[in-house]
């Protein structure tokens, strides 16, 4: 009953975000009136329910202003063919729902106009990565298949890591194999994504392709939320609010888009030279901001793009070895 009253409150939630956006797509700009205060000498203001509480974030236009329908559908321009994973799930309203959370945070609000539509297309950039089922052979080319996918397609196990069973235990007939925009596997990301988005994914794993804006919210988080408390996240990284240490200068960590890659994904990624996982992303990145017009020039020289030579952030721990017999 408890799982029941739960999953209701959930599904009550998205309807009333979807029937608020609806409004503002019928209403015009009347709902997006700014509101604006002066708090401890800092204006903040209030844009409607896209930039719903006080926040310096909020008096710069919004993800709607910059990133509109058209150009998500421009982006993702395949999702919806007959061969893709997930016909009919991934959607504009479902993203933008999903942004507004993190927008008083400055997702997509840090910066002027060119910044904002940057960090759009920076984090999209890893979405379509992660979720394009294209190549060289199917139609319109392997950039335009992003958000192909909402699950991992034939997992090979549960993903059920009993070294963390007192914290994020896993719970009865629960899988934790690949779902979402950026996908989540193992059962303690499961766990740190619900608790960080307030949604009971460790019970409820299935949330995430089940709910679009779910899922983006999963993935926004994780983009704004850094992995250990004294690093960046991938936000902070793209729109500069990160200065790097000496440490980092040496192991060629900078505030670049190469380095947003490296604190979401670490050795799996960076550090191994020019490999087709770096470079599928570099080139969704690309193509993004050419899409948006902002311009692919815009987003620097092949070093600040890539991480082949940086030293992963969080590494991954070697095996241990084997005892001598």
């Amino acid at each position: 009953m408890a799982d029941f009253k739960k999953a209701t409150a959930l599904i009550l939630t998205v309807a009333l975000l979807v029937n608020l956006a609806l409004m503002v797509d019928a209403d015009g700009d009347d709902d997006k009136k700014i509101r604006v205060r002066k708090h401890k000498g800092e204006k903040q203001c209030i844009q409607g329910w896209e930039c719903s509480y006080w926040s310096k974030y909020c008096c710069n236009q919004t993800i709607s202003d910059v990133f509109q329908v058209y150009q998500f559908e421009d982006l993702f321009a395949k999702r919806n063919s007959p061969v893709a994973h997930a016909v009919g799930f991934w959607d504009y309203h479902s993203f933008i729902l999903a942004a507004s959370i993190y927008e008083p945070l400055g997702f997509g609000t840090t910066g002027g106009k060119h910044k904002q539509m940057m960090e759009v297309a920076a984090f999209l950039a890893h979405v379509g990565a992660k979720t394009s089922c294209g190549d060289g052979v199917i139609d319109g080319g392997p950039l335009a298949w992003g958000l192909c996918f909402k699950r991992e397609m034939s997992p090979s196990q549960d993903y059920c890591d009993d070294y963390y069973k007192y914290m994020y235990p896993c719970a009865p007939g629960a899988q934790y194999y690949g779902r979402g925009a950026l996908p989540i596997y193992w059962n303690y990301n499961y766990g740190a994504a619900g608790d960080g988005i307030k949604v009971d994914l460790l019970h409820h794993p299935e949330y995430l392709e089940q709910n679009a804006t779910i899922a983006f919210q999963a993935a926004i988080w994780r983009w704004m939320t850094p992995i250990k408390k004294n690093q960046p996240s991938a936000h902070d990284i793209f729109v500069g609010n990160w200065k790097p240490t000496k440490n980092d200068t040496e192991e060629k960590r900078g505030p670049t888009f190469g380095s947003t890659m490296n604190v979401l994904y670490g050795d799996y990624t960076c550090g191994q030279g020019d490999i087709d996982p770096m470079n599928t992303i570099i080139s969704h990145y690309l193509h993004y901001l050419d899409l948006l017009g902002v311009g692919r020039e815009e987003a620097g020289p092949h070093e600040d793009l890539s991480c082949a030579e940086q030293k992963a952030f969080n590494p991954t721990p070697a095996p241990p070895a084997a005892s001598a017999s």
